[in-house]
């Protein structure tokens, strides 16, 4: 592991440890998928309560992730689920994401990362403590995202003109398809590879790519990466779905 990923993620379990009631932490994503890029994956982390996290417990939540050292702790993301709430599917629970506390589901991707490849960082597995995913909830869950999430996003410009859209839209994509077709994930790094098959534009996959990895990225303006990227997430949606 990064050094200084190492580093960051040990003082958060030290901080958490006397924050709330932690029966376990667990990574998934990039980190645990072995795709993890220093700088530029989030770290995606999963916390295990005794108990719900109480008005006290996210004052101190909240006054933790906000003492940790960015630049890497700005894309740490945490869920806090209670013992009595993880088999919960479309629950909400308490997440710190983008700098601040709310609450969303664990999705069932999520769920299923977990089971196949959780990183253990404390406490038992998740397999010892969480509910599996079946594949039918699996693939309900993926359909729903792209239709209700994603194609419905296309209906507005702007938000293509942003990198981070443009980027994991593109992957979503891609691991949708895969997931849908073969009932299987992917990481994102397989994504690209797997985006020409799908008629993805090839300067937009380059850019992505450039980006994620370090390489040298074509040239291609926001607005012109932005319409591409929308038009092609769009179709490419439709023809999943159908």
């Amino acid at each position: 592991m990064h050094a200084a990923t190492e580093l960051l993620l040990s003082r958060f379990l030290d901080g958490l440890k006397p924050a709330v009631p932690l029966v376990a932490l667990w990574a998934h994503g990039s980190l645990a998928l072995g795709d993890y890029r220093p700088g530029r994956s989030d770290l995606d982390l999963i916390a295990v309560l005794e108990t719900p996290v109480t008005m006290d417990q996210w004052r101190r939540l909240k006054r933790l992730h906000r003492s940790l050292d960015p630049p890497l702790a700005e894309r740490l993301h945490c869920s806090y689920l209670a013992r009595e709430e993880l088999a919960g599917l479309g629950a909400e629970h308490v997440t710190w994401a983008h700098e601040r506390l709310f609450r969303r589901p664990v999705t069932a991707v999520t769920r299923r990362e977990l089971h196949l490849g959780g990183l253990e960082l404390y406490g038992p597995p998740p397999a010892a403590l969480l509910p599996p995913v079946t594949d039918d909830e699996l693939a309900a869950f993926v359909r729903s995202d792209l239709r209700d999430f994603w194609l419905a996003h296309t209906r507005a410009r702007r938000y293509w003109l942003r990198e981070i859209w443009v980027d994991l839209g593109m992957v979503t994509v891609a691991r949708a398809a895969v997931t849908l077709r073969d009932g299987r994930l992917i990481t994102k790094r397989e994504a690209l590879d797997v985006l020409p098959e799908l008629d993805a534009p090839e300067v937009v996959v380059a850019d992505v790519r450039a980006r994620r990895y370090g390489e040298e990225p074509p040239r291609l303006s926001r607005f012109r990466r932005g319409t591409l990227t929308r038009t092609f997430i769009r179709s490419a949606i439709r023809k999943i779905l159908t």
